[in-house]
């Protein structure tokens, strides 16, 4: 019930988060896009999950441990924690803004929210420093900073929204098993190369044709589940035409974000009645 009230407030806010989160949107995205080495590091692609993820769990564990030293008179340790804290929220908005560039829909919007959010937790927190910092009257800038905390709070419940709701961010292909053996690939003509979508069971394959040669990897795009059949062919790997990721077609690994995951990869072989099968490389 209560989490239905907070999806319900959240939807409302689409007046302004909406059109606010496109313009910024549109701002990130030219930015980063003529940036990509800076966008797959801050994207997290060279460690193979994101980074703003990781990232986000050390300011809120820096930032609770500033209420305790508060609470308990370590006023020093405190400001040293608060000071680190708000270098790591830094940290975690600028991998934040590289994955936001990439959002779209009803993602995009809640994660407006999340950043609007968090960036009120981030000012609170630089007013508290600056209050320490100036030496007046501590309970006022302790205050501050628990104020700070409860927003903080509240942007990271409409992140994890963004995430564990909206799959913002998350492999497409998590849930989907391995397999081993070979199945019927229902295709038509395979013109060569030219990226061509073909029925595999109940999922569907891009292949590709060189020669004798064929490779295939999944359809859909693992960062946004993009339709990589309406891909471009680029040095031996497909790109998504939704955001960009680009796929090494012989074993489908990541080599450009935004998808930090790789692509499943499968070996395609002719039957003897003249048609395809496949089956996922391991």
């Amino acid at each position: 019930m209560f989490g239905r009230l907070l999806t319900q407030l959240l939807d409302a806010q689409a007046g302004w988060a909406r059109p606010f989160g496109d313009a910024v949107h549109d701002a990130l995205h030219g930015l980063f896009h003529r940036l990509p080495p800076v966008r797959d590091f801050l994207n997290g692609r060279w460690l193979g999950h994101p980074l703003h993820a990781l990232l986000t769990d050390v300011p809120i564990g820096v930032l609770t441990l500033v209420i305790l030293l508060d609470a308990v008179g370590q006023s020093v340790a405190a400001d040293v924690a608060l000071t680190f804290g708000v270098l790591t929220l830094l940290a975690a908005a600028l991998a934040g803004l590289a994955d936001y560039s990439d959002t779209d829909g009803r993602a995009r919007m809640r994660a407006t929210v999340h950043g609007t959010l968090m960036t009120v937790a981030l000012v609170l927190y630089v007013l508290s420093l600056a209050l320490r910092a100036a030496g007046g009257e501590r309970a006022v800038s302790i205050t501050v900073s628990i104020v700070a905390y409860f927003v903080l709070a509240a942007g990271a419940y409409v992140g994890g929204d963004v995430v564990y709701l909206l799959g913002n961010m998350v492999d497409r292909h998590a849930w989907r098993p391995a397999g081993a053996k070979w199945a019927t690939l229902e295709v038509g003509d395979l013109p060569e190369d030219q990226p061509v979508k073909a029925k595999f069971g109940l999922q569907n394959l891009v292949l590709v044709r060189h020669g004798e040669r064929i490779q295939a990897l999944h359809e859909q795009c693992a960062h946004a589940g993009g339709p990589l059949s309406q891909g471009t062919l680029i040095d031996g790997c497909l790109e998504c035409p939704w955001h960009g990721s680009r796929f090494r077609l012989a074993d489908g690994r990541a080599v450009r974000g935004p998808s930090v995951y790789d692509q499943p990869a499968y070996e395609v072989r002719t039957t003897e009645a003249g048609g395809y099968e496949a089956r996922r490389i391991p």
